[in-house]
């Protein structure tokens, strides 16, 4: 069970996740064991499991703690998006998912091939209210409140277009760690303007 938090607490839960992080990125998830993360952060596996679970919830505190947090900006622009136009709410929620789906995709992508251990992080992620799913639900409600508000086409599909957003970013990511920048040049921002303005073209 993790432990409430004290300042000694604070940094050696930084100092995991530091470690955590590095790992994954280093190794894949899932080579790296919480004996391994706990050498590396110079603590025992016991203080380990003070702070976090288990490795599916050091994976997740580091998704959402260390990589551009898609989550929180959806939900940020979802509940107040102020004076900006629906064009650039939706720029941001593209450009901070292309960084997300490129730094995300090296660290998770060794699951694919260990089938028992997929599941076994799929069931650990359900428990957490965690997963990739997640990020597509909040978006596809966005953008259903867009479209309830009248700032999208009527007929638009939320789930159809927020699975056309955020599959381009991710689509952009694997190219490029796949083949390489060339596959896909130029910069998140770039390519975040153009892919919403191509998609308002469809629903705005």
């Amino acid at each position: 069970m993790p432990q409430p938090r004290t300042a000694a607490g604070a940094r050696t839960r930084r100092r995991i996740l530091d470690s955590a992080e590095h790992l994954m990125r280093t190794m894949g998830l899932s080579r790296v064991t919480t004996k391994e993360i706990a050498r590396e952060a110079g603590c025992s596996e016991a203080a380990l499991y003070r702070h976090f679970t288990g490795k599916e919830e050091l994976f997740v505190a580091v998704l959402r703690e260390r990589l551009p947090a898609l989550g929180s900006v959806i939900g940020r622009l979802s509940a107040d998006p102020g004076e900006r136009t629906t064009e650039e709410c939706l720029t941001e929620i593209a450009r901070t998912a292309t960084l997300f789906y490129e730094a995300s995709m090296p660290i998770g992508s060794s699951l694919f091939a260990e089938p028992a251990l997929l599941q076994r992080h799929r069931d650990e992620l359900r428990k957490l209210g965690a997963g990739p799913h997640k990020p597509l639900e909040a978006l596809a409600g966005y953008l259903r409140a867009l479209r309830d508000a009248g700032r999208v086409r009527a007929g638009t599909d939320p789930d159809a277009a927020a699975s056309l957003l955020l599959g381009a970013c991710y689509q952009r990511a694997f190219l490029r760690l796949f083949v390489g920048e060339e596959a896909s040049p130029g910069s998140a921002d770039d390519f975040a303007a153009g892919l919403v303005r191509t998609l308002l073209g469809g629903i705005g």
